[in-house]
């Protein structure tokens, strides 16, 4: 058979480290605990387990805020790679021989080499430039429109069809023609 378990109190006594005074005092001093809190109807308050309670708390909601950070990053990562897709699935070929359309890009002016329907296109709202990496390239500007509204930094050059059509009767400048071969 197994011997009896003993009391961590039994084992205390057994050890040696306390005394049989100290062993008698710890117990009338828990009984009488309990007797207080059932007279007085008291609960004593455990700062152990409310500290341990808070930590986990506190742990909780830190857990929760790297979380929505991670998934925040996430869809941030799958827009990208959405533009991206956008981009190589709907860009046009350029012109190398073409003419050179100038672009703003970061207070740096740029360059690309299209056709001149395709500048035409461009200048007019029907063509967009847009940005994958390093490079820039042509879509239509459906497809700008897509990518605008996942990463609008990716569009570059993206010109309004209505910006073109100008009121005459409020444009002061109406009755003097812009030559058509101008370029920058």
């Amino acid at each position: 058979m197994s011997k009896p378990k003993l009391s961590l109190q039994d084992q205390l006594l057994k050890s040696g480290l306390v005394s049989t005074a100290q062993a008698k005092s710890a117990k009338s001093d828990k009984h009488k605990q309990t007797q207080q809190q059932r007279k007085n109807n008291i609960s004593i308050v455990d700062e152990a387990r409310e500290l341990a309670l808070k930590a986990q708390a506190e742990k909780a909601e830190k857990d929760r805020e790297l979380n929505q950070i991670k998934r925040q990053q996430e869809e941030q990562k799958q827009l990208l790679a959405q533009v991206k897709q956008l981009i190589e699935l709907n860009r046009q070929s350029q012109d190398a021989d073409g003419l050179a359309f100038h672009f703003s890009d970061s207070n740096r002016i740029k360059t690309i080499y299209v056709s001149e329907n395709m500048r035409e296109q461009i200048i007019r709202g029907s063509l967009a430039v847009v940005k994958l990496g390093e490079t820039y390239e042509v879509v239509s500007a459906e497809v700008a429109e897509k990518i605008s509204s996942r990463n609008p930094a990716s569009v570059i050059v993206h010109n309004d069809s209505l910006a073109n059509i100008i009121d005459s009767a409020d444009d002061p400048y109406s009755a003097y023609q812009v030559p058509d071969d101008l370029m920058w």
